[in-house]
């Protein structure tokens, strides 16, 4: 008998390390679980037996979020994503649910409100709640872009998953300190669910700073038509008009949202000389975000054939950055 195969007849079946690794995290001993479901997966992995190595991954950053241990958690979770990667395992129903199921289990934590901030308990309490928040957003985030990438090499869509994408741009909405629409607006362009943004959309827009509600608008509609996603730019825009009228709010009136309108209209024909009229027409409203310049040179290259001075530059640029951007 080979030494390979030795090494795969001498480990139990993974349930056995399962309930044991299980019985040491409900004793509290979370950091001595941790080291153990590492290196045990380990064994397995290589062993070859990596169903059975993904197996006690998961139940591991299961259990650990159960018990409030992110960093613990969300160190397991990238390891069972390598694990995908190392066992060559095709993006699908099967493995997608492996990962949906870790994801589940990040806590969602409302900030604390009504809080005294002059109060030095208080602002403590704050301080803490907030570098939760960070370390929940860094876990998740970290754990969400390495099964992206996964999703890449491994049968998802060329730009990665869409559900990832849209578990990941809800999750940083919904817990980030400090709300980023540029990296949501980012993810839920690549998702599926473009009614689940506007909602989102809908939500920022009722606690945003004046202003910041039209430039979001605009990015989000901008960065599904540079994508050449006409159907999904026109179903956010009517989406959001529907919502905002459902909850007796006002749609934004601003030169900005005006070309918006214009762009959605233009872009149903073939008319670039209409669109470049328009970008100098409402240049000074487009030059607010610098980004909107360089989304409508990606938009003039997809729907006109327009080719750019450096390709390179731009959405597929900004993809592989934001990607590489583990965790901010």
């Amino acid at each position: 008998m080979s030494r390979d195969r030795i090494k795969k007849a001498t480990l139990p079946p993974a349930q056995e390390n399962i309930e044991k690794l299980e019985k040491i995290v409900q004793g509290g001993n979370y950091y001595g679980a941790q080291q153990m479901y590492k290196s045990i997966s380990a064994r397995y992995l290589s062993a070859e037996r990596y169903s059975e190595a993904l197996d006690i991954l998961q139940a591991g950053a299961c259990i650990q979020l159960e018990h409030g241990q992110v960093i613990c958690a969300a160190e397991l979770a990238v390891l069972l994503v390598e694990t995908l990667v190392k066992g060559k395992f095709s993006y699908n129903e099967e493995t997608l649910d492996r990962v949906s199921r870790i994801y589940s289990k990040f806590p969602r934590i409302s900030a604390p409100q009504h809080l005294d901030l002059a109060a030095d308990d208080a602002m403590q309490q704050f301080s803490e709640a907030i570098g939760a928040a960070k370390t929940r957003v860094e876990g998740c985030s970290s754990f969400l872009k390495a099964s992206i990438k996964w999703s890449i090499e491994f049968g998802a869509h060329r730009r990665g998953s869409p559900e990832l994408h849209d578990m990941l741009a809800e999750y940083i909405y919904s817990e980030s300190p400090e709300v980023d629409m540029s990296k949501i607006s980012f993810h839920f362009v690549r998702g599926k669910s473009p009614k689940k943004f506007a909602s989102i959309l809908v939500n920022f827009m009722g606690k945003c700073y004046r202003g910041e509600d039209e430039l979001a608008i605009a990015r989000a509609t901008l960065m599904y038509l540079a994508m050449g996603n006409l159907r999904d730019a026109n179903y956010l825009m009517d989406e959001l008009k529907k919502q905002l009228q459902t909850g007796e709010l006002k749609f934004p009136q601003s030169d900005l949202i005006q070309f918006i309108n214009y762009i959605l209209l233009t872009l149903e024909r073939d008319a670039l000389p209409l669109f470049n009229m328009l970008r100098q027409n409402y240049k000074s409203s487009i030059e607010q975000e610098p980004i909107f310049n360089e989304l409508l040179d990606e938009i003039a290259e997809k729907f006109y054939g327009v080719q750019r001075k450096n390709p390179l530059q731009g959405m597929l640029g900004d993809f592989f950055k934001m990607m590489a951007d583990d965790g901010k």
